[in-house]
């Protein structure tokens, strides 16, 4: 493996029924950060069927290329046909740098292509730059420069590991959704775009879609709200997340909660914030009950106000927080929640 023949920074733009997920936004914010320090372009690869009205918004957000893989194989997902396609990309076009979210798809596709192309793969990445390897030069090895640092919680979040794989190519992680900031939407802007029809050979790892049945659910997804008001175990019990349902309410935010609650069957894991379930970044936050243990910290860390709730004065959760209230929440949330009330009605 030549590794000079690898240039550029891609990223794999999943899309579901042809809608883009918002990982590919993030990625290509991410990606940019790096093609700049590496003085290179971005590529979005996009892999489905009668995917061509997709290039433009990838354009719009940033991708310098749009790589289309169209193919009737690829309407649905499989891993077969979408591991040949995009192992197929990579060997033809050797990006230095290939970025997969850390979804559902690409948990299952991106250590499937790394295995195909012989390369590492760094999975679910809460960092990422461009830097030297090893991080501190020793006597004797040899320091290596213009690497991918790819950065991931380890031990279930208690350590940060710092990864890079400096004699494999390309560099691959995976990213967890709503880590990543994108870049504003740049209208009309336009990415080069290429059609690329790689071979795609039926096999005994091909399976057969029988049936989709969509899931139907109400839930909103947390990652896009402005305002969570989230609970812990310290709310007591299901019933009284009605005190936080109030308070969201009121606020025009979401109820979400700790991997506890989850846990208690309490609340679906879609609500879960944290290491094991989503990152947030909301412009408020409330953590009510809940004790701020770094595996659910590293999911909400990023918010721009953080306000904590809690009757313990010494828990980790004050160290983050923008904001604390040392008390009993079943007498501080709903006051605060009528102050609140009244306060709105009073400026309209």
């Amino acid at each position: 493996m030549s590794l000079e023949e690898y240039k550029g920074v891609a990223i794999f733009a999943q899309q579901v029924d042809n809608k883009l997920s918002s990982i590919a936004f993030e990625l290509i914010g991410k990606a940019h950060e790096l093609a700049a320090d590496l003085g290179t372009d971005v590529t979005a690869v996009v892999l489905g069927k009668d995917i061509a009205g997709l290039a433009d918004k990838l354009g719009e957000y940033g991708a310098d290329k749009v790589v289309l893989i169209d193919d009737p194989a690829l309407e649905t997902y499989r891993t077969e046909p979408y591991a040949q396609a995009l192992t197929a990309y990579i060997n033809e076009y050797k990006p230095e740098i290939m970025l997969v979210g850390a979804t559902a798809i690409g948990r299952d596709l991106g250590p499937t292509v790394s295995a195909r192309v012989k390369t590492g793969l760094t999975a679910d990445c809460t960092s990422l730059e461009i830097g030297d390897f090893p991080l501190v030069a020793k006597e004797g090895q040899e320091q290596k420069h213009n690497q991918l640092l790819m950065t991931r919680p380890a031990f279930g979040g208690n350590t940060i590991a710092t990864i890079a794989c400096p004699d494999n190519r390309p560099q691959m992680a995976t990213v967890r959704p709503g880590v990543m900031q994108k870049l504003p939407k740049e209208a009309g802007r336009k990415a080069e775009v290429i059609n690329f029809k790689p071979e795609l050979k039926e096999n005994n790892r091909f399976v057969e879609i029988l049936n989709i049945v969509k899931n139907v659910t109400n839930t909103v997804d947390i990652m896009d709200a402005k305002i969570l008001v989230s609970g812990g175990r310290g709310v007591g019990s299901p019933e009284n997340f009605k005190l936080l349902e109030d308070l969201a309410e009121v606020l025009g935010g979401t109820v979400s909660c700790s991997r506890a609650v989850v846990d208690s069957g309490w609340k679906p894991k879609d609500l879960q914030v944290g290491q094991t379930g989503k990152t947030v970044r909301p412009n408020v936050y409330f953590a009510i009950g809940i004790s701020g243990a770094i595996q659910h910290t590293a999911g909400m860390e990023e918010s721009d106000i953080i306000i904590a709730i809690n009757k313990d004065e010494t828990a980790p959760i004050f160290d983050v927080a923008d904001y604390g209230i040392v008390g009993d929440l079943n007498k501080i949330v709903p006051a605060l929640t009528e102050a609140l009330k009244a306060e709105l009605a009073a400026q309209n």
